[in-house]
Parts: structure tokens; C-alpha cells; sequence
């Protein structure tokens, strides 16, 4: 856990330095952003013995101006996620699919000009090659999470970016039963490129 806490400070510090005199103004209306990331978690409460390992890529276009001032000031962003690696780990084994995240509303705080935090609901559906949980479930199953994060920019137009999403899987009963995982947490990490409107 130390070692884990160390890695994560020096992502967060070390870009962080090096992008002293670059602006996040890449974060600006009709910019696209487009980035890969890699990441697991684990499930709680009841499903505290189920890990979870994604892998996939994002695209995101912001889509207004910035609204509100002080620490509030910011824009919205609306971004969708294609996960070819959606690895559930169950205690008995691992099973294996993918995911299509087509909605990631994100509120991209604009106010700093180093680091940029955000916040987003996100939905997308689960298919995977056999049922998860496993039982008489279903390899069909949705996602809803709550997700905040942050943009460590490292060079003009490019970025670090960290995450953290708290979520809920479950089949909405397409399945004969559905106990589903009522509360998961995954941390991802990952790097943007902004192509910004002229």
C-alpha cells in the first residue's frame, strides 16, 4: 500500500512541476480530447472478494463556454468510453468481456493552469462471455458510477489524467436473478491529447 501511495504521489507531483508555464486553457469550447487509459478496482461491501481490470480509450468534445466563477468556474464536457478489456475477478476464477460507456457527463473545473479537476455521472452496459456475477445471471449488464478525477497537464494540448469512479453493476433483471454488484470503486490512469477548435 506504501509503495502504491508513493507511485501516486509522484505521478501527481512530478508532471505537475514540469508543466509550470503551460495554460489548461486546451479545456476550451469544441475542443475534442481524445486519450487511452488502464486501470482495476475492487468491489465493497458484500462483493469485497471481486477485482476488477479495465482497459480502453476515450473521446470527449466540450461543449460550452465557461460558466460561473471562483472555484465553480468551468465547462461541460460530454465524453463516451470503449473498453475492449472489461476483466471481472470473482474468487473462483476470471471472466472476461468488454464495455461501452456511451455516456460520460463531466464538469471540467477550468479555474487552475497546471492541474484541472472534474466530476461526472457516467452509464454504459457490460458484455461479457460468461454471467457475472457468476450463477444464473446474465452476460448482459449496466453501469452507473459516480466519478471525479483530475487533468495533470504535462505539455500543451496533452495531459495526465487520474480517476476514480465509485459504481454499480447490475443486469436490470435480464437474467433470472440479479444480485449484481451493488457498489464497486476502480482508479484508472491515462493520457489525453486536445485537439482545440480554431
Amino acid at each position: 500500500m506504501k509503495i502504491m501511495a508513493s507511485v501516486l504521489l509522484s505521478l501527481l507531483f512530478v508532471p505537475a512541476a514540469a508543466a509550470q508555464d503551460l495554460p489548461s486553457t486546451s479545456l476550451t469550447r469544441g475542443t475534442w480530447d481524445v486519450g487511452a487509459f488502464a486501470g482495476g478496482g475492487t468491489g465493497l461491501g458484500k462483493s469485497d472478494d471481486t477485482q476488477f481490470f479495465i482497459a480502453g480509450g476515450r473521446v470527449g468534445r466540450v461543449l460550452t463556454g465557461e460558466h460561473f466563477s471562483g472555484w465553480a468556474r468551468g465547462n461541460f464536457e460530454w465524453a463516451i468510453d470503449l473498453m475492449p478489456v472489461y476483466v471481472v475477478l470473482p474468487p473462483n476464477g476470471a471472466v472476461y468481456g468488454g464495455s461501452f460507456k456511451p455516456v460520460i457527463w463531466q464538469w471540467n473545473f477550468t479555474g487552475g493552469k497546471k492541474i484541472s479537476p472534474y466530476v461526472a455521472a457516467a452509464g454504459g452496459v457490460v458484455f461479457s462471455r460468461s454471467n457475472i456475477p457468476p450463477g444464473d445471471t446474465s452476460t448482459v449488464n449496466f453501469t452507473t458510477q459516480g466519478v471525479f478525477g483530475v487533468h495533470i497537464f504535462t505539455r500543451r494540448s496533452r495531459a495526465l489524467q487520474l480517476e476514480g469512479a465509485f459504481g454499480h453493476l447490475s443486469s436490470a433483471s435480464l437474467g433470472n436473478h440479479n444480485p449484481g454488484y451493488n457498489a464497486f470503486f476502480t482508479f484508472t490512469i491515462g493520457y489525453t491529447w486536445y485537439k482545440t477548435a480554431h
